[in-house]
């Protein structure tokens, strides 16, 4: 891998934003960018550690020049975005389908497409890294812009008949919960009162993150919520699921928790 001249890489990467309208020339043009970064020591591993799916091992500093030049572009022309995202994600490489997953989070939450490609591809994304991008990059702006909207999408994924769509669910609420200006606590745990209830044994690390999250920006509401659903449920399921859990939530959560569910065994 050449050393990474830094006035050329922004003439390459300029030179995209100049097609970006033209998804079959953006391709050819992204392909001898990647090739020119590939690091040959590294490519014969055909795919990176945690990837599925092929890798050019692209730097980190090349991808984000180019999602810096295409960033504005996108926004201004959210059609043509969604296209040439079509395209990026369709060449299948883990590069172009992160790259596909950034401009999805660059075009306005209006675009009537927008929702179906993100469960569409949320709900056939194998790859670790792209599936993580999908549920915070690609959501970024429908998440802070339309925040009805998004829990709109999120209710859909969690619905008791797409249970293969509950992580994505669960996980897309995170970065939500986690922003210091979401205040609005009361939906979320309406939305995910039903899963908590079911508590699948395949859900354990993500219903932990989320109830982490919910607990730092609301102990008192968490707790109390939990405290409800232990309580009211008759089914096993939740309490043992908060057992298994139990270490690795935060002590005061702990004290809480280890209290509620002493009382449910003596019951």
């Amino acid at each position: 891998m050449p050393a990474i001249d830094l006035a050329r890489l922004k003439k390459q990467t300029a030179h995209l934003a100049d097609i970006f309208g033209e998804p079959s020339a953006f391709l050819r043009e992204l392909r001898e960018v990647l090739e020119f970064y590939v690091n040959r020591s590294l490519r014969s591993q055909s795919v990176a550690p945690s990837s599925v799916l092929p890798t050019y091992r692209t730097p980190v500093v090349v991808l984000g020049q180019i999602e810096k030049e295409l960033g504005p572009v996108a926004e201004q022309q959210p059609i043509l975005a969604l296209e040439l995202a079509d395209a990026l994600w369709d060449e299948g490489w883990l590069e172009t389908r992160l790259l596909a997953a950034f401009l999805l989070g660059r075009i306005p939450p209006q675009e009537e497409r927008l929702l179906a490609r993100l469960t569409a591809w949320t709900q056939a994304v194998r790859d670790p890294e792209v599936r993580a991008a999908l549920l915070t990059t690609s959501l970024t702006r429908l998440r802070k812009e339309t925040p009805d909207l998004f829990l709109v999408l999120v209710k859909e994924w969690l619905h008791p008949a797409r249970q293969r769509m509950w992580s994505n669910g669960v996980q897309a609420l995170v970065p939500l919960v986690s922003s210091p200006d979401f205040d609005n606590i009361p939906p979320i745990l309406e939305i995910v009162e039903p899963i908590i209830k079911v508590s699948p044994a395949g859900l354990q690390f993500d219903l932990q993150e989320l109830i982490v999250t919910l607990f730092e920006a609301s102990p008192d509401e968490t707790i109390y919520f939990l405290q409800q659903i232990l309580k009211e449920t008759r089914s096993p399921l939740p309490a043992a699921a908060l057992r298994r859990m139990l270490p690795d939530l935060p002590q005061e959560l702990q004290s809480s928790l280890r209290e509620m569910l002493r009382k449910i065994k003596t019951r």
